[in-house]
């Protein structure tokens, strides 16, 4: 998981959508974001909440969210499981957790399952490898 200011990348999946969420009172409020995923970085997805005081990104393995779509998955700072919304729609929750605080992210089931697929087949599950861009990761590396 990493959490950052938006830096804004192109890339190969994106979708806009507005996400339900649910504070530490219950209260309900929606959220525009953008999912997001770079074939150059195959074992991640970002997640960018778009906010009047600037964009928020999180991003985490996209292994969480290929499994968390059909079973509960994640044990650390990102969980993701299907479950039932207020409207008693299929959705997918996004548990988020930081030092910050504790965020509970509603999304539509057949939203995230499209998502997926489309990353899917762009480089299917366990072929991430052949499609890690090495540069990139060691320009992070060594930028950090």
């Amino acid at each position: 998981m990493n959490r950052s200011g938006s830096e804004r990348t192109v890339a190969d999946v994106a979708v806009d959508l507005t996400l339900e969420c649910v504070d530490v009172e219950g209260h309900r409020h929606q959220i525009d974001t953008v999912l997001a995923y770079r074939q150059s970085d195959p074992y991640a997805v970002t997640m960018t909440f778009i906010t009047g005081e600037g964009d928020l990104t999180w991003t985490f393995g996209r292994d969480l969210l290929v499994q968390g779509v059909g079973r509960p998955a994640g044990d650390g700072d990102v969980r993701v499981a299907p479950a039932i919304g207020e409207n008693g729609r299929a959705v997918v929750e996004v548990e988020l957790s930081s030092p910050d605080g504790h965020l509970v992210l509603q999304a539509r089931s057949t939203e995230l399952s499209d998502f997926v697929a489309r990353t899917t087949a762009l480089v299917p599950a366990g072929l991430e490898s052949g499609h890690l861009d090495v540069d990139m990761l060691l320009m992070q590396i060594l930028g950090a």
